[in-house]
């Protein structure tokens, strides 16, 4: 048992006691904005913003760079998101759940590929382009990227990214030694699951009474 423990937690030794707070205040902020953005409901977005300063914080610091970018465009597109999702479409009606048009569909390939080449570059500026981590640090901010995009939009797609974001997060961050962040993509991955359920339900449901 210590040995797990060892494993998982080792890491937390030679870290200052401040910084363990910060990450687990910015888990618990993250899982509230995930929990929000499941039930649909704009409080997603002020409680992502306050794990994502803390994250911008924290990621800086242990120089993670792509992890930062990722955060640091999570608080803008979430100011975006946060004026999208209050934005009245008639006199009584704000932007409702709907799914990525053509043309959105066109300019979540141009984000995916244009954060893969920034990414890059940004690694490669600062000769940190050293081992597999920094591939799978890109693929995930690209995936990120989008995935935010479209939630920001209250596209139901964004989901399917945060999915598949979630899921290589979780053995990364471990393997970085972030485990309490590692154990908040997992219950990402299982609210995501969720947050696509309950999403294309109210989605149908909708439709349904048009």
């Amino acid at each position: 048992m210590s040995q797990i423990f060892d494993f998982l937690f080792g890491q937390y030794s030679e870290s200052k006691t401040i910084d363990i707070v910060l990450e687990i205040i910015a888990v618990v902020f993250g899982f509230l904005s995930v929990w929000f953005s499941k039930q649909n409901k704009i409080l997603v977005f002020p409680t992502g913003m306050i794990s994502t300063m803390i994250f911008v914080y924290l990621l800086l610091k242990w120089e993670l760079l792509g992890d930062m970018m990722i955060n640091g465009y999570y608080f803008i597109m979430s100011v975006y998101g946060w004026y999208i999702w209050t934005r009245k479409v008639d006199e009584t009606h704000v932007t409702p759940i709907s799914r990525t048009s053509i043309k959105e569909k066109r300019i979540s390939v141009l984000i995916f590929i244009a954060t893969l080449i920034f990414v890059f570059i940004v690694y490669k500026t600062f000769d940190k382009w050293t081992d597999w981590v920094a591939y799978a640090d890109t693929l995930t901010t690209a995936i990120f990227f989008v995935g935010m995009w479209l939630m920001a939009r209250r596209k139901i797609e964004n989901w399917i990214f945060w999915i598949i974001g979630d899921i290589i997060s979780v053995p990364l961050y471990l393997y970085k030694g972030l485990t309490f962040t590692s154990f908040q993509y997992f219950g990402f991955t299982i609210i995501a699951i969720f947050g696509y359920l309950a999403w294309k339900k109210h989605l149908n449901n909708n439709l349904q009474t048009v």
